[in-house]
């Protein structure tokens, strides 16, 4: 039976999950949201077997699974029922040549023997058009071809064709490569080749971690966690999509199945803030660029009767037209399966104050090559704009309610937020009039906020204006400069979010059923945003008991999905789910000792 106890691989390009058997059962290729080539992830018990990739052990007992130290290759030994054991080493290649990146979207495997005589069976079964397709498969000497309409890949390697096209068991009597990518003729000896792009990958990923800024405590998480969210990063444009799949159900046989290969505007201001943290620069600024170019180059956001829309392509896509799937069967047969977003056209006014509260940082932060400037700033006032007139529009909200749409507090905080950052830009950039312009409008949408979202039976804020009901969002307030952890109103939401949303330790983001019921799982990011407010009201002792218990949580590989079953603490959602290693990084850096502290 499927599960997420998987590894993922990658390079800024592309990406690969592999399951505990050293299977892949999911890439998209050439992009992170392209068409999966291995699509068994969401077909696996209807597929046959096909839609993956399957280094099969014959007489297979167990196997083991870790990644490098520091690193993003990972390793699978698979053990049979004698004394045979198998190595399995994956990995994407990335590393600077020729003063650039290279990263092809390309899978590198080296298989060798650790003991025994082990009996081995390739399946290499890529299928196009969402699983509908088996390629055309063509061979040489030393390469099978797996011709598609709009792909072809090449399996160059120095195991027999034969054994491989025919997928004929035989023993691993020597250390064999299969690279698989581009349909390219490789240059110089396979061997020579994957050894040198072994090594100079490994030392990449061991050399961008030297760089990071680290917490004293929970160091091996938040290395994971960071090359977790690198990997969901598209280099090119410098997008970062919640999560590598589409269609894993929220909760079991709950229809709560989207397509997370996109880029969220709600995101940004929690990934820009995790970058900055671990010192990614180079991302956070790649990040920042795709940001930016969305501001710029939006017509909707720019239109006087238009709305900047919530999610886009990783370049800068507008159209996420939604369909649902027929030739897959999803996640342990738990359809339907989903191809593009629909909520790219659903009204949602935390977009923003997210946008602004990110872009804000290039203007203060002196590293950037390329800081924000007045010309930057006039754009993003446009945005400001909006928010002074939206903040207390009805919308579908953080959480994207599809069918009905409320004046939602978050919303008109981020709204807030917008207006507030710009009159802090606008200090910057010394331009009084500007700043006193918006620091006025800040002021005018807090009090209404105060007004409105205040249920006074409660003591607490709320999620909807004049309203009754609960959202985990409420809990970012005091990370977002709302209000401060002592203050008696921000005291007094922890307390009705703990009554209502907390079950056994982890949080739900609300209870009130929404278009598909009541929610049944704990969502992972609301569980650190939890975390961070127990540690900023001073209840420390009880915010790194529950983060220690959230690492417990992870994967074996220490990875996090989007949600969590809260009694068996199984993982469900998209994966991995970038919200949830960026809640990770920056409840670590929050409560971790300090290095002066530690000795």
């Amino acid at each position: 039976m499927s599960s997420l106890d998987l590894a993922i691989i990658g390079n800024c390009t592309f990406g690969a999950l592999i399951d505990s058997k050293a299977r892949i059962v999911w890439s998209c290729m050439p992009r992170l949201d392209s068409d999966p080539v291995f699509s068994g992830l969401l077909n696996g018990e209807n597929s046959g077997g096909r839609g993956i990739y399957d280094i099969e052990l014959l007489g297979f007992t167990r196997s083991e699974q870790y990644y490098r130290r520091n690193s993003a290759v990972v390793v699978t030994r698979l053990y049979d029922s004698g004394d045979g054991v198998v190595e399995v080493t994956d990995f994407a290649p990335r590393f600077k040549h020729h003063g650039r990146i290279f990263r092809p979207p390309t899978i590198v495997r080296h298989l060798r023997a650790l003991s025994g005589s082990p009996r081995i069976c390739i399946k290499v079964r890529p299928t196009y058009d969402y699983g509908k397709g088996d390629p055309e498969k063509t061979r040489g000497s030393n390469h099978l071809r797996y011709v598609m309409p709009n792909l072809t890949l090449r399996l160059t390697t120095d195991a027999p064709i034969t054994y491989i096209n025919d997928e004929v068991p035989f023993i691993l009597e020597r250390p064999i490569t299969l690279i698989l990518g581009p349909d390219e003729s490789l240059t110089a000896p396979i061997d020579k080749t994957s050894q040198e792009f072994f090594r100079n990958t490994d030392e990449y990923w061991r050399e961008w971690t030297r760089y990071l800024a680290l917490p004293f405590e929970w160091q091996e998480a938040v290395i994971r966690a960071s090359i977790t969210l690198k990997l969901c990063s598209f280099e090119e444009t410098g997008a970062i999509i919640a999560a590598m799949t589409t269609s894993i159900p929220e909760s079991p046989n709950s229809g709560r199945n989207w397509d997370y290969r996109y880029c969220w505007l709600r995101d940004t201001y929690f990934v820009v803030h995790a970058l900055n943290r671990l010192g990614a620069t180079k991302t956070m600024e790649g990040y920042l660029s795709y940001i930016s170019n969305i501001v710029s180059s939006n017509v909707g956001a720019n239109a006087d009767d238009g709305h900047l829309q919530p999610v886009f392509g990783i370049s800068q896509e507008v159209r996420l037209d939604e369909a649902v799937c027929e030739s897959l069967s999803g996640y342990r047969g738990m359809g339907p399966v989903r191809i593009g977003n629909g909520a790219y056209t659903q009204i949602q006014n935390d977009g923003y104050g997210s946008v602004i509260l990110a872009t804000t940082h290039s203007f203060f932060d002196c590293r950037l090559d390329h800081p924000g400037d007045v010309s930057f700033f006039e754009k993003l006032e446009s945005l400001g704009h909006k928010a002074l007139h939206l903040w207390d529009k009805p919308d579908a909200g953080l959480w994207e309610l599809r069918t009905r749409q409320q004046v939602h507090t978050y919303s008109a905080v981020m709204c807030w937020a917008a207006c507030d950052r710009l009159a802090r830009i606008a200090a910057r950039l010394e331009m009084t009039e500007r700043h006193d312009f918006w620091a006025k409008g800040a002021k005018t949408i807090r009090d209404g906020i105060l007004e409105r979202a205040w249920n006074s039976r409660l003591n607490s804020l709320v999620s909807t204006f004049d309203g009754e009901d609960m959202d985990a969002s409420l809990l970012c307030l005091q990370e977002i400069g709302f209000l401060p952890a002592d203050d008696p109103r921000f005291l007094g939401t922890l307390a009705q979010v703990e009554k209502q949303l907390k079950h056994d330790r982890f949080l739900h983001r609300y209870v009130a059923a929404d278009d598909f019921g009541a929610p049944e799982v704990a969502f992972n990011v609301c569980t650190f945003w939890y975390i961070d407010a127990l540690a900023a009201v001073g209840r420390t002792d009880e915010a790194r008991e529950l983060f220690e218990t959230m690492l417990a949580a992870r994967n074996p590989l220490g990875l996090l999905s989007e949600d969590m079953a809260t009694d068996t603490q199984e993982l469900w959602g998209n994966f991995p789910q970038t919200y949830s290693m960026v809640g990770l990084i920056n409840s670590a850096m929050r409560l971790s000792k300090t290095w002066e502290e530690a000795y």
